[in-house]
């Protein structure tokens, strides 16, 4: 199911994204990956994303972030994204870093990578 939501939010560009994660998949794909891309080409990408919804993190987005974290004890950086997929109304969020399954809200964890 998973996958093809993604695929459906790619084909449809209705996908909604966060700057972190933006922030995160910039910084993984030119260093932390074995054959890194390079700066240009990991800006083409982020670039084509740039049709989909962009929620920005603001002060509001860090305090609520803390109160996640204190909830439900990930990383902060994780409840940013899920923040950020509440404040849009996202039904669901893909991670691979969060508990497959889990309902936080209205919104639920799905692992792409799990079908």
């Amino acid at each position: 199911m998973a996958k093809e939501k993604l695929s459906e939010l790619w084909d449809s560009q209705s996908g909604v994204l966060s700057t972190q994660v933006l922030q995160e998949f910039y910084v993984i794909v030119t260093r932390k990956i074995p054959k890194p891309l390079s700066n240009s080409k990991s800006r083409d990408i982020i670039e084509s994303l740039l049709g989909w919804e962009v929620i920005n993190n603001d002060v509001s987005s860090i305090l609520r972030s803390i109160d996640l974290q204190d909830r439900y004890r990930y990383s902060f950086w994780d409840c940013l994204i899920i923040d950020a997929a509440l404040k849009s109304e996202a039904d669901i969020l893909l991670s691979e870093d969060l508990k497959h399954g889990q309902a936080i809200g209205g919104l639920r964890i799905l692992n792409p990578f799990m079908y």
